[in-house]
């Protein structure tokens, strides 16, 4: 070894040892002639003093640059009182040089190495040297939370008897998931594999094999358009059950969730978790994977509006599958008109019209459609949504679905409104685990003129609810449950179809697939669940986010050792890149001549 201790362990208690460090520079100081090296790897930190009267330790002290390699072998010495540095583990002691060794020379850096100065770089800036952004010791840090959070992930499943198995990266296209990546096959000309979206049906084929207990940390590829919660390839904990039901799996994973929160947060997070249901959650926070840390909740006035003297929401109130709903955003009546125009603009990329409000401050009420209300309506809002001076009331009228998506995301907005003003404060050791359960089993889709799967097509339906296949679908619940964090969702399962019939009544009848791609894109699996499929079901849990809700941080490219940008490109690295025309005519492919 290159060293004898890290730059993390050294105490009073090491005095008087000759030792031999190894790392970075992070800081060099002069202070009257005594040079001073700060020298850190990933443990920490330990103070390095050059004396003038070691001259050729002096004198390479004085040429050094930050970030360059050296090792330093030196005596420890106690530090005096007043020089003590309690925010280092190592601040009581320091090391006296007595010989320095250049490993290597660092170049100029482009950007500042401090955090307060790195994170105001262009982010294009760190992805291009992306192993000097890495190398600070937070974002080291953050990379060492991820492996121990992993860490706890397996040794929960394997203490359940579960079984790692790595299933193929290289698949066949489905198309009627998300948009995949396409490989073409060398040996099969004009024929493509695709890269997994996820392991579904090879679980389901390991639990036909007797597997019964299956996980993997799995990789698993989208070509979707990405966005700070979202990239081209990802980790999630893939988790299949034989023999089970919903119960079992609730159980399981709030397990591995409290083992994980205590051993990388060293925090008790309580079990079981609230269970709430689809509606439920659509109803009171206009979204399926609801922030139950504050409250602003959607409150429904459709009832109350179907004999109004306003036209709009009269309209709405008696159209079937309609609805009047508002929320009251307390102590937000001091918007600003750009903040309200925001919102309207939010609103309006969601299918709305305008968005309704109404102020209320000095003990008066202002809106433009306040004319139209009556004395009860303004007295029934006041009693239901608790108006108070301060406040401001948010209306949508549209479909359910439509309205409750409004009313969700202005949610949202004003509770960031609201904590930029301080006056709403959500605690960051606030953990509020739900899950959401009861989804719909079917979402008739307008521009197919067909049922699609809400979750995906192999999901079970709740057992009294499998009449309704034939005569009415849209009422289908399914054995589907998310889990959800603050607002975000960390992972979504279902119990699944076991029954080759079921499988295929889903698939032809209530899917509308045609035969003959369901023979091609699920042939096996049904064959396979005609020899004796046991009951089944699972989860998949985002790594990638889960370990970014536990450090803190708003982006999960954070805690990825290489992430790509918004447009999928690896800038580091230079890829996606050009190929060449040996490599295409290998895989049987031309590119267009995009001037043609």
């Amino acid at each position: 070894m290159l060293r004898t201790h890290t730059c993390n362990c050294l105490t009073i208690a090491d005095a008087g040892k000759k030792v031999t460090l190894i790392g970075w520079v992070d800081t060099v100081r002069d202070l009257g002639g005594v040079r001073f090296v700060d020298l850190r790897d990933r443990e920490g930190i330990t103070q390095i003093v050059c004396h003038p009267d070691n001259a050729e330790v002096h004198e390479i002290a004085k040429g050094l640059k930050d970030e360059s390699v050296i090792q330093v072998t030196g005596t420890v010495t106690p530090r005096d009182a007043d020089t003590i540095n309690e925010k280092l583990l190592t601040g009581t002691v320091e090391v006296v040089a007595e010989k320095i060794v250049i490993e290597n020379v660092c170049a100029p850096l482009p950007f500042p190495m401090e955090d307060d100065k790195a994170d105001k770089v262009n982010e294009d800036l760190r992805g291009e040297f992306r192993y000097l952004d890495l190398r600070r010791p937070r974002n080291l840090n953050l990379l060492r939370m991820r492996a121990k959070a992993g860490h706890a992930i397996r040794n929960f499943l394997d203490e359940q008897a579960f079984v790692e198995v790595e299933t193929p990266t290289l698949f066949k296209s489905t198309p009627e998931g998300a948009r995949e990546f396409l490989v073409p096959s060398r040996l099969n000309p004009g024929q493509f594999y695709a890269l997994t979206q996820s392991p579904q049906q090879y679980k389901q084929m390991l639990m036909v094999a007797g597997i019964e207990r299956y996980y993997q940390m799995a990789r698993c590829y989208r070509d979707e358009d990405l966005r700070a919660d979202r990239q081209p390839e990802f980790t999630q904990v893939d988790i299949e059950m034989s023999f089970i039901e919903r119960e079992d799996i609730y159980a399981l994973i709030e397990g591995m969730l409290k083992r994980v929160w205590k051993e990388v947060l060293d925090v008790d997070i309580p079990t079981p978790f609230p269970r709430m249901p689809y509606k439920e959650a659509m109803d009171r926070f206009g979204v399926d994977k609801p922030d139950t840390r504050f409250g602003i909740e959607i409150t429904d006035f459709t009832d109350l509006f179907k004999n109004s003297a306003f036209k709009v929401f009269n309209s709405v109130a008696n159209t079937q599958g309609s609805v009047v709903r508002a929320i009251n955003a307390k102590g937000l009546e001091d918007i600003t008109q750009g903040e309200l125009t925001n919102l309207e603009t939010i609103a309006k990329t969601l299918g709305a019209k305008g968005l309704a409000f109404i102020k209320a401050a000095n003990g008066e009420w202002k809106s433009p459609i306040l004319k139209f209300f009556s004395d009860a309506e303004k007295a029934a809002l006041k009693e239901k949504l608790n108006i108070e001076d301060g406040d401001i009331v948010f209306f949508a009228a549209a479909p359910w679905e439509q309205a409750s998506a409004i009313l969700g995301r202005i949610r949202l907005e004003c509770a960031k409104l609201l904590q930029a003003r301080g006056k709403l404060t959500i605690s960051p050791k606030q953990f509020n685990f739900l899950w959401v359960i009861e989804f719909p089993l079917m979402l008739w889709d307008e521009e197919q003129n067909r049922f699609v799967s809400a979750h995906h097509p192999f999901t079970a339906p709740v057992k009294e609810d499998v009449p309704l296949l034939d005569t009415n679908p849209h009422a289908v619940r399914g054995q589907h449950y998310d889990i959800v964090l603050n607002g975000v969702e960390l992972g979504g399962g279902s119990i699944r179809i076991h029954n080759p019939e079921m499988q295929k009544k889903v698939f032809e009848d209530v899917l509308a697939i045609p035969k003959d791609v369901v023979e091609t894109r699920f042939g096996y699996m049904l064959k396979a669940f005609s020899y004796g499929a046991p009951p089944h079901g699972g989860i998949a849990l985002g790594f990638d986010r889960l370990v970014t809700m536990l450090a803190g941080r708003s982006s999960i490219r954070d805690l990825l050792a290489f992430p790509k940008t918004q447009r999928g490109q690896d800038l580091m690295a230079q890829c996606p890149s050009a190929v060449t025309p040996r490599q295409l005519k290998d895989v049987h492919i031309e590119l267009r001549d995009e001037e043609k």
